[in-house]
């Protein structure tokens, strides 16, 4: 549809660019002749008086030689390039210079100076004494305040023709020109603009079709052409994104389906006697483990979606950032005894004050000591240490676990990743912890940085801004 329309506009323009050259040469030529023609007859005029005041009158006095005139006759036909008769007042011909291939009568049929009328000119054959059409101007020559004859001045239309046609050429040379430079420049449209943008309208259609594989084949270094790659690049997010939502909802799925099979399966045993009353309570803990493990994910999912919507809000406030390490870290003073571990605090003398969300930091840190008392071995140490760096405060959560190995430290941030190395330590774990601890670190506008080596231990360390003094 849009390219019949396309080459309907291409005829239309060749169609308007013949008819502006049909136009121009019709009408500036005539706007042209009839230019030409107004000018050389006034010259004409002009000529015509002066040759019958200064030189004609003098064949009318005493020893007036009409050989004498008809030599400055023959002169004036050169210079003018027409034919003069010089007659009486009857028009009777004197003497006369033509141009070649014409001849002056001996009288002139029905003369009357008058039929000039006042354009000083007349056009047409002048009685059918011409083949040609010619322009004629006449000039009295007087003698003692009396007419004696007349200076009559023939000069064909087709020399004034001749030269408005060598006139315009120049000008049907420009007109071509432009039409042909323009012709170019929209083709130039054409490749340069109108394709790349019919490309990148059906790249748009493609993509809300749902083909995100459309690839727009343009590469120019200009706007286009970043538009055509942000186009291309667009398209790979959203497929990437695409496969990473499929991802999500296979990983949540399937960690939504091993203990709901569980739960129901176990349910099930219970009911119809498979599994005997004094065994009821053994497996009604599992079932509240598994329903603990449900709880644990969905709460994570709406924390992290909280994240992807921009719906999560921020609410800053200043506080002891070393007082809620303290607090955070007796929580776990039960999972802590069990295994054995001690957590070490290593922190400021003086209180460092942090300016952040005080309930998202509080659980990137429990996040933080759960991972790392959860991986570390029996009988080690949790480091937990604060540090300070011009306006910045760093906290470090350091284990003496299994670690990371450095192929899955890129990984550890992507939802539901589980390094194989963790998969027997992490019964209970949702795979969404340190992605929600990525998340709120940087909905803070700060960093968090992981070092890890395989069987020695892991470090998370992280910055918080302090209060801006102004403020």
């Amino acid at each position: 549809m849009k390219s019949t329309l396309y080459l309907k506009f291409i005829g239309i323009y060749i169609v308007f660019g013949f008819l502006s050259f049909f136009t121009v040469s019709i009408l500036t030529s005539q706007l042209m002749m009839d230019k030409l023609m107004e000018n050389d007859s006034r010259n004409l005029y002009k000529e015509a008086t002066l040759i019958s005041n200064d030189y004609l009158p003098s064949y009318f006095m005493e020893g007036g030689s009409a050989w004498a005139v008809h030599n400055q006759l023959n002169a004036m036909r050169l210079y003018l390039n027409s034919s003069l008769w010089f007659v009486d007042s009857d028009g009777v011909l004197i003497t006369s210079s033509n141009l070649d291939n014409t001849k002056a009568p001996t009288a002139i049929d029905n003369f009357d100076p008058a039929e000039i009328g006042s354009n000083q000119h007349i056009t047409g054959n002048y009685h059918g004494y011409f083949d040609e059409d010619v322009i004629t101007v006449m000039a009295p020559v007087t003698r003692g305040f009396y007419i004696k004859g007349y200076m009559l001045i023939h000069k064909p239309v087709s020399y004034i023709q001749d030269v408005c046609d060598q006139m315009m050429f120049p000008v049907y040379i420009t007109i071509a020109a432009i039409f042909i430079l323009s012709f170019i420049i929209l083709l130039g449209f054409h490749f340069f603009i109108y394709r790349p943008l019919r490309q990148i309208t059906e790249a748009a259609k493609q993509y809300a079709s749902g083909n995100l594989t459309y690839e727009i084949p343009v590469y120019t270094h200009d706007e286009i052409g970043y538009l055509s790659a942000s186009m291309n690049y667009m398209s790979a997010q959203l497929k990437d994104m695409e496969e990473y939502q499929k991802k999500i909802v296979a990983n949540v799925s399937h960690d939504f389906r091993s203990p709901l099979t569980s739960i129901k399966g176990y349910v099930e045993a219970m009911t119809d006697g498979t599994i005997p009353p004094e065994l009821h309570g053994k497996y009604l803990d599992i079932i509240l483990f598994e329903t603990e493990r449900l709880t644990d994910l969905t709460k994570d999912l709406l924390t992290l979606n909280e994240f992807d919507t921009k719906e999560m809000m921020l609410v800053k406030s200043e506080f002891d950032i070393q007082e809620m390490i303290k607090n955070t870290a007796a929580s776990f003073e039960g999972a802590c005894t069990s295994k054995h571990i001690f957590i070490r605090l290593l922190l400021l003398h003086d209180p460092p004050i942090v300016y952040a969300d005080k309930g998202k930091i509080q659980q990137v840190l429990y996040n933080l000591i759960d991972n790392a008392i959860k991986f570390s071995e029996n009988q080690s140490d949790v480091i937990i240490e604060v540090s300070q760096r011009n306006e910045k405060i760093f906290i470090s959560v350091k284990d003496s676990g299994i670690g990371i190995p450095r192929k899955e430290l890129n990984k550890i941030w992507e939802r539901f990743y589980k390094s194989d190395l963790s998969r027997g330590k992490d019964k209970k774990g949702t795979g969404l912890g340190l992605a929600i601890v990525k998340e709120a670190i940087q909905a803070h506008d700060e960093h968090i940085n992981v070092i890890s080596t395989e069987g020695v231990g892991t470090e998370f360390i992280f910055s918080l801004s302090r209060p801006d003094p102004k403020s």
